[in-house]
């Protein structure tokens, strides 16, 4: 049964609700009825410090990179559900550095082809309980509040109080990835 949307802002405590929970899936869907747009989206997930600061440039998982050193987070081959990409958290591995596991999506030459995350029709994240496949939250769809922005943070797993929590983020980027490089400490 999927869980009712959550959003922008909005946070769940997911150990505290579910304390035997010891791994999860995040999965993003993305849709646009332009083909061109839905080619050049690219799904990246950020293992990043207490500052928001990414570890080091082994500790983005993407296309190019399916897992980090530690292989506490990994790129799934192949996604399900609806998703267009989906990574898998082993949350008892995750090395203690990383306070925060931020999931975003950017064009990639976006920008050089006047497309814009504007123009998708649908953009949401969900987390799943990796044991059963049980989802535990959803964002809203966060296409409608997107215009010119060609990168976009749509939510992060965050360590809180011994437990871990789930945001929706939302937020945009006219930049695209160079705005959430400069975020996140990221040289390009």
């Amino acid at each position: 049964m999927p869980a009712a949307p959550m959003k922008r802002g909005s946070n769940a405590a997911l150990t505290r609700e579910i304390p035997n929970l010891r791994g999860v899936v995040l999965g993003v869907a993305l849709a646009s009825s332009e083909p061109v747009l839905n080619d050049n989206l690219v799904v990246a997930t950020l293992l990043c410090d207490d500052d928001h600061k990414v570890l080091s440039d082994e500790h983005m998982v993407f296309f190019n990179q399916l897992t980090e050193p530690d292989l506490s987070v990994t790129q799934l081959a192949a996604a399900a559900g609806g998703d267009v990409e989906q990574v898998e958290v082993d949350l008892d591995d995750v090395p203690a550095a990383v306070h925060r596991i931020v999931v975003v999506a950017y064009l990639n030459e976006g920008m050089g082809h006047r497309r814009t995350l504007g123009q998708l029709r649908d953009a949401r994240i969900r987390v799943l309980n990796l044991a059963d496949g049980a989802e535990l939250v959803r964002s809203e769809n966060l296409a409608p509040a997107l215009t010119g922005e060609t990168g976009l943070v749509l939510g992060e797993l965050y360590r809180h109080e011994g437990g871990w929590k789930f945001k929706v983020v939302g937020q945009g980027y006219p930049n695209g990835v160079v705005g959430i490089a400069a975020d996140h400490g990221i040289g390009l």
